[in-house]
């Protein structure tokens, strides 16, 4: 089954998923909350890394590195669609393992229900 993944374009929706819940570990930051006027058809995610991480080519990397793990937690886990999440990385994404990074991504995303 194949899912769209639909990110957040609104300033206000970034502001109230901040305001939301978070799972923090040492890769990542994730923020999730319901919001209003969403379709939970899609999976509404934003990938965020920070201008303090790195240049724009290491910045897109970390982004298309967690869009592909998204896009293999969809077939993999059962993620809840009424959330929307914001994933906020974090300096360590850059230089560790793809498959460390997953494993964690994988074991956040099932503690939320």
């Amino acid at each position: 089954m194949k899912v769209k993944i639909s990110s957040l374009s609104k300033n206000d929706e970034f502001k109230s998923l901040i305001n939301g819940k978070k799972i923090n570990n040492k890769y990542l930051t994730i923020f999730f909350k319901k919001l209003s006027g969403k379709s939970n058809k899609y999976l509404n995610i934003s990938f965020v890394a920070q201008k303090k991480i790195g240049n724009a080519v290491k910045r897109n990397k970390i982004k298309r590195r967690l869009r592909n793990m998204m896009n293999e937690a969809i077939k993999k886990i059962k993620i809840n669609f009424d959330y929307s999440y914001l994933i906020l990385a974090k300096k360590n994404v850059l230089v560790e393992n793809y498959d460390n990074i997953k494993t964690t991504l994988f074991k956040d995303f099932i503690k939320i229900k």
